[in-house]
């Protein structure tokens, strides 16, 4: 039996490199002609799978991992649903208690931010707690406004120009959405008590691992 014959591809070379990409329908390049060799179509995809801006500045100078295995609860609220009045100025003005997944591994400290985006004067921050313990996974209801607190952790100075949790306190009006940010670190933070938001924004450059987000609302 002779040897199977095949048939070479008529085409040139130029014109077989030519040939569109198929993508899948998923891709952000799905809609992108030629996509393998446009130049055009590359910087294309590059701005389509770049970070949004905020994201790429909380992650400055740090490799980007968003790690889904870590997440942050409060037996409080639900993730976008409204904070209990316990939790605010029109009430006892504690803080919720929080819990959250095993961090990743390298992980040294944690920090917290709780801000107010919504804010009419611009981002209010209500809460900054840093140095948490790797192995932390809570911080309990109440947390005394205290520089130093459970575990060796510091707390910052917040919008209301206060030591420790302040709680939603927004002008009558639409709801006001509140993020409790929980950022794993691969260090500790070189930072006295009452730091400001900026100061440790600043000292984590460099060193977030992974950052995970409850959101809650309130309305007064």
């Amino acid at each position: 039996m002779g040897a199977r014959r095949t048939h070479a591809d008529p085409r040139t070379k130029s014109q077989q490199a030519g040939k569109a990409t198929v993508m899948n329908r998923n891709s952000p390049c799905h809609w992108i002609v030629r996509c393998a060799g446009s130049p055009a179509a590359i910087i294309a995809a590059a701005i389509l799978l770049a970070p949004p801006q905020p994201v790429r500045r909380l992650m400055a100078g740090a490799q980007e991992n968003q790690h889904a295995g870590f997440r942050l609860a409060s037996a409080a609220f639900r993730p976008g649903s409204f904070i209990p009045s316990k939790y605010t100025c029109s009430g006892a003005n504690v803080s919720p208690a929080l819990e959250w997944t095993v961090p990743p591994v390298g992980t040294k400290s944690l920090a917290l931010i709780v801000a107010d985006p919504d804010a009419p004067g611009g981002t209010w921050i209500h809460w900054i707690v840093y140095n948490l313990p790797a192995h932390t996974q809570r911080l309990r209801e109440g947390v005394p406004k205290a520089g130093q607190i459970e575990g060796g952790a510091m707390q910052g100075t917040s919008s209301f120009q206060e030591v420790g949790y302040g709680g939603p306190c927004p002008p009558p009006g639409k709801p006001h959405h509140y993020h409790f940010r929980l950022y794993a670190l691969n260090a500790r933070l070189s930072l006295e008590s009452g730091a400001t938001r900026g100061q440790v924004e600043q000292s984590m450059k460099g060193h977030i691992l992974a950052v995970t987000e409850l959101i809650g609302l309130f309305a007064r």
